[in-house]
């Protein structure tokens, strides 16, 4: 049975995902998909790699690896101001910045929509990633998830995903170079893309 809920350790990938609260939805306007990202870079990425994401309206999918204990602790020291991390647990550092990302996003959200309580489930979920193969479908599962949800035809069409910038010169938070490798090169990586998901990744992702 897969672990949904496992710590986040240094080093290694995982595919983070998580769901709006009932049938609340995430996103509400192109802002909030803007906001989100901002918040992400500013919470997330001083603490991980990000490899793929997608924002979809009532959920999200990320791909990232949790970076090593050095540049964490170098992140801890400049972040809380201090000199030793002696007696800092890494693991809990790095659950309290996707807290901080969801606090702080729900936060603007419910002041911009006059809501209020929880906006996101808790906990969030993440799945190890612990083979070449399964980072391949990993990224394509989350790339391919505005067409399985039915939201466009072609997953090109999809602005809040992190296929685009694949084939962008723009400079980007996103571990572009070591994903292509994992798919050899440009071409493959896009043909690789055209493919259906799996019915077992949809059962396994989607439970």
């Amino acid at each position: 049975m897969k672990k949904y809920t496992s710590p986040l350790e240094c080093n290694n990938y995982y595919h983070v995902y998580n769901h709006a609260v009932g049938k609340d939805n995430l996103f509400k306007n192109n802002g909030n998909y803007i906001y989100f990202l901002k918040k992400y870079a500013k919470y997330i990425s001083p603490v991980a790699d990000t490899f793929a994401y997608c924002l979809l309206p009532n959920h999200f999918h990320i791909a990232l690896r949790i970076k090593d204990e050095q540049q964490i602790e170098n992140t801890i020291k400049t972040d809380l101001k201090i000199k030793s991390t002696n007696k800092l647990d890494y693991k809990k550092y790095i659950s309290k910045q996707f807290s901080n990302l969801f606090s702080s996003y729900t936060q603007a959200f419910n002041r911009q929509n006059e809501r209020t309580g929880t906006l996101f489930e808790r906990p969030f979920k993440r799945l190890h990633i612990d083979s070449n193969n399964y980072f391949r479908e990993i990224i394509h599962y989350i790339h391919f998830n505005p067409v399985h949800h039915g939201f466009v035809e072609d997953l090109r069409d999809w602005k809040y995903s992190s296929f685009e910038s694949f084939f962008s010169e723009k400079a980007t938070l996103l571990k572009r170079a070591e994903v292509i490798d994992w798919f050899n090169n440009k071409e493959d990586f896009y043909t690789f893309h055209k493919k259906e998901i799996k019915e077992k990744a949809i059962i396994d992702l989607e439970l």
